[in-house]
């Protein structure tokens, strides 16, 4: 049976189904939003599945944290998701929680960018203004080398990615940025722009 490529809104239902904390909502989203814009940037032909990867990549964390990608196979396998949706969504755990390696340029931007939303995240919130909206690089650099900052972010999975997309971390950042700025009202950084 030809497995039925998911819509946004039902893989939105199908995160929602498996979590309901807001932070683990809105970080998918940011990660939606990123992957749509790195989909845009390399002129890749299928936005849209690039961002049902990315907001379905953390489906099974809330709900078996100590399964985190093995469960997210078991899910997607039983709601006929495409195999490689699956391996794109496990991929991002490449040497954490699994051995599926991120070979696809789409996997290895989400291997990147995972990680990478959250301390862009917790940056902003530093903020006076609170936004994400006029955030540059060079402050999310500044609390890069602070290892205490945002300590559970791991940094050297995200140089790892860069070095594997072939693309220095400047630039990572700041496209990550400009593709959280599209979702700052949904995932919480417009602040008080």
């Amino acid at each position: 049976m030809e497995n039925v490529r998911p819509t946004r809104a039902q893989a939105d239902a199908l995160l929602r189904e498996f979590n309901k904390n807001d932070s683990l909502i809105k970080h998918a989203y940011a990660v939606e939003a990123v992957m749509r814009h790195f989909a845009e940037l390399f002129n890749e032909r299928d936005p849209e599945k690039w961002a049902v990867i990315g907001l379905l990549h953390d489906i099974d964390y809330e709900m078996y944290p100590e399964q985190h990608c093995v469960k997210a196979k078991e899910i997607l396998s039983a709601k006929d998701y495409p195999e490689d949706y699956i391996h794109a969504v496990q991929s991002h755990g490449w040497g954490i929680c699994v051995n599926v390696q991120p070979v696809e340029q789409m996997e290895k931007v989400l291997y990147t960018i995972d990680e990478l939303t959250g301390l862009i995240a917790a940056t902003a919130m530093l903020r006076p203004n609170k936004s994400i909206l006029d955030l540059e690089v060079k402050s999310v650099k500044k609390k890069w080398k602070q290892k205490s900052f945002a300590a559970g972010v791991n940094r050297e999975i995200i140089e790892k990615g860069a070095q594997i997309l072939g693309m220095d971390l400047e630039t990572v950042i700041g496209e990550t940025i400009q593709g959280m700025q599209r979702v700052a009202e949904t995932i919480g950084l417009k602040g008080d722009m």
